[in-house]
């Protein structure tokens, strides 16, 4: 997935990794929290992280840098507040973390490279399939209009309502459901993004998506390769798809 790295990259990803440990080290030897302006550190480093996954990727994403706007909403967004506890030391590491019940954030590159996909506008209706803790949505609401994100898992659900209020994202919406048939009366969507892989893009989501829309979508068997995939949809309803990039997500659960 990353077939070439210069050397410059590779000396920045050393030193972010030697801060990450530092700071796992600093909360571990004193049981504190690590202060406002140690997150922000961390946070640059996490960008610097995916510019440089950006760089070695750019054969299979078509590009060498992702929107200027989705790397400031990356910036803005504290992904401290959306893991848990014993894991936050390591919440800017560019890689993804467990949030229980089976359940990971994605690693902060690729929730970076899915938002440039989908192309949000400060007008767009945007649905997210797969909450989890929330991070992905939170992006979002930077970037978008409403929000409307489900999560299959109650309890996932419930701590991520309580998060978004907490932080103040009042644009978001969430429900507690099985993501597969999506959220029909919030729709049609201007964007369509889905944070579990399925065998196969969900027929209700697809008609949920506007026409001039865009879905991201991990697609491909939990235990073998997954394609992040873009589809289009054209003026007259006609999609089109794009295999992206190989990629590994949870698989997308439910009755379907």
């Amino acid at each position: 997935m990353k077939p070439h790295t210069d050397r410059g990259a590779t000396v920045r990803r050393h030193k972010f990794r030697l801060v990450c440990l530092c700071a796992v080290v600093m909360w571990l030897a004193t049981g504190e929290r690590l202060q406002a302006q140690d997150w922000a550190a961390l946070r640059q480093g996490m960008l610097a992280e995916i510019r440089d996954d950006v760089i070695a990727t750019r054969a299979y994403i078509g590009k060498g840098k992702l929107r200027p706007e989705v790397m400031a909403a990356m910036a803005r967004v504290p992904r401290h507040a959306f893991v848990p506890e014993n894991v936050r030391a390591a919440a800017y590491a560019n890689r993804p973390l467990p949030i229980g019940h089976g359940q990971t954030i994605s690693q902060p590159y690729i929730v970076a490279l899915m938002t440039d996909l989908l192309e949000p506008d400060p007008k767009d209706v945007i649905l997210e399939v797969g909450t989890g803790s929330g991070y992905q949505a939170a992006v979002l609401a930077e970037l978008a209009g409403d929000i409307h994100t489900i999560e299959i898992i109650p309890e996932l659900a419930d701590q991520a309502r309580r998060r978004f209020n907490r932080l103040g994202y009042a644009r978001i919406r969430t429900r507690q459901g099985d993501g597969y048939f999506g959220w029909p009366e919030a729709g049609p969507f201007d964007g369509i993004i889905v944070t579990a892989a399925a065998d196969h893009v969900p027929p209700p989501l697809v008609r949920q998506l506007r026409k001039g829309g865009r879905m991201v979508i991990p697609v491909g068997h939990r235990f073998g390769v997954q394609q992040l995939l873009l589809i289009t949809k054209g003026p007259e309803g006609k999609l089109q798809t794009r295999q992206v990039l190989p990629v590994r997500f949870v698989p997308l659960t439910g009755e379907h």
